[in-house]
């Protein structure tokens, strides 16, 4: 495994718990990862996903805590960040994530073929579907509140001819750049996660009428599709011949999720979602609509998305519960019990997978609620160096560029200062 000198020096500080406070390690993982100069590299940007893991901070864990062979497993895989860094390194993963998208971003984002692509092929491909003149629909009653109706109605025709080809990655790569289009396209806000109208798009998108928007609606979707495709072969160049195995489930709930055989794990590795930052379902709806989900399997999953959920039961740490005496709003404290329940449920079910010694690292933030921090990092090392796991370390990384929600109207307009990846062990 390789050492940083940062992983050699940070044993030197006191971590007691009780009564002396953890203080944690300041850090800058895309200095101390030079290795990777470009947080969206490879496939890493091929589909939009809010609050994305960072691959330094990923890649740090896989370097220091695990060797080539091993097994990771991340119940919170989002764009499946944890995924692509461990099949980049020769590990394997297993991941998890309610929302379906996970099934539609892992195929093309860890493309594992070695058969030579062609992009005569892909423009191909999209020409045939340039000419399609059957409608795919989706199941949901008010997606043409999201369109004007001609772009709704080239749309619906470009989605038919996609839905009609077989599952390869010149489809994969279409289809993340219709994905990208069909927001671009809509009235929808796509600057920033959420589904809603902007004064700023109703703007874009009558603007966008007086022009030739169908030749820029093409030209994107040629555009995006020869990006996407450059990426996958840069992938492919790189891992051709990585044997590793990354396995996926979309659309489970990673609390209660059992594997259907028994993994022995080496690393957690995952950066569960923020407090009041969780609905992410909500944020892809109209792109899983596009996809083909039913509206009865995205309302499915999103009433298990943390905000909607009721806590099964109260966490209580000592910092946890000091939050609670300060917190006075009545709806906040049931977001902060239903949050702390169903984060440490997902860990936890998980965690219990770990090897002896195996290391769970954990990527959050302190958010504010009702005008409080919460220390998430604290109050999980209280809760689980109580279940018997061990403390490690906990690094903190000051945020440079990235803000969750900086459009919004929200308890904390000027994002989070710092993430902070905690790092505990079995024992």
């Amino acid at each position: 495994m390789k050492q940083y000198r940062l992983f050699d020096t940070y044993n030197k500080f006191s971590y007691q718990l009780g009564n002396t406070l953890l203080e944690p390690v300041a850090v800058s993982f895309r200095n101390i990862v030079p290795e990777i100069n470009d947080t969206s590299y490879l496939t890493h940007s091929i589909y939009y996903y809010p609050a994305k893991f960072i691959p330094q901070v990923v890649r740090f864990c896989l370097n220091e805590f695990t060797n080539e062979g091993d097994l990771i497993i991340d119940p919170f895989a989002g764009s499946g960040t944890v995924g692509l860094e461990a099949f980049v390194t020769g590990r394997n993963a297993i991941l998890l994530d309610l929302n379906y998208l996970l099934e539609i971003i892992i195929p093309i984002k860890i493309y594992r073929g070695n058969n030579s692509l062609n992009k005569n092929e892909l423009s191909k491909i999209i020409q045939n579907m340039q000419q399609e003149q059957s409608q795919f629909i989706p199941d949901y009653n008010n997606i043409q509140y999201w369109y004007p109706d001609a772009i709704f109605d080239l749309l619906s025709k470009y989605w038919a001819g996609l839905h009609k080809l077989d599952n390869n990655i010149y489809k994969y790569i279409v289809q993340a750049a219709l994905v990208r289009i069909s927001k671009l396209f809509s009235w929808a806000e796509h600057r920033t996660p959420k589904l809603f109208k902007s004064k700023y798009k109703n703007s874009f998108i009558n603007d966008l009428l007086t022009t030739n928007w169908k030749n820029e609606l093409d030209d994107k979707l040629f555009g995006f599709s020869y990006k996407y495709f450059d990426a996958v072969m840069e992938l492919q160049n790189i891992t051709r011949h990585n044997l590793n195995q990354i396995i996926y489930y979309a659309g489970v709930d990673s609390s209660k999720y059992k594997l259907k055989e028994k993994k022995d794990v080496d690393a957690l590795i995952t950066s569960p979602p923020y407090l009041q930052a969780q609905e992410y379902i909500r944020t892809s709806k109209l792109d899983l609509y596009w996809l083909g989900y039913s509206e009865d399997q995205i309302k499915s999953i999103s009433k298990l998305e943390i905000p909607y959920r009721k806590a099964e039961r109260i966490i209580e740490t000592e910092t946890l519960c000091t939050i609670r005496e300060q917190v006075t709003n009545n709806k906040l404290t049931k977001i902060l019990n239903s949050y702390f329940d169903h984060t440490i449920a997902s860990l936890e079910n998980n965690m219990k997978l770990l090897k002896k010694n195996g290391k769970a690292c954990i990527f959050v933030g302190n958010p504010k609620i009702d005008g409080v921090e919460i220390e998430t990092w604290r109050i999980l090392t209280e809760y689980f160096t109580q279940k018997g796991f061990k403390f490690e370390v906990v690094f903190d990384d000051e945020i440079k560029t990235r803000q969750l929600f900086g459009q919004r109207n929200n308890k904390n307009p000027d994002g989070m200062k710092s993430e902070f990846l905690l790092v505990l062990s079995k024992k």
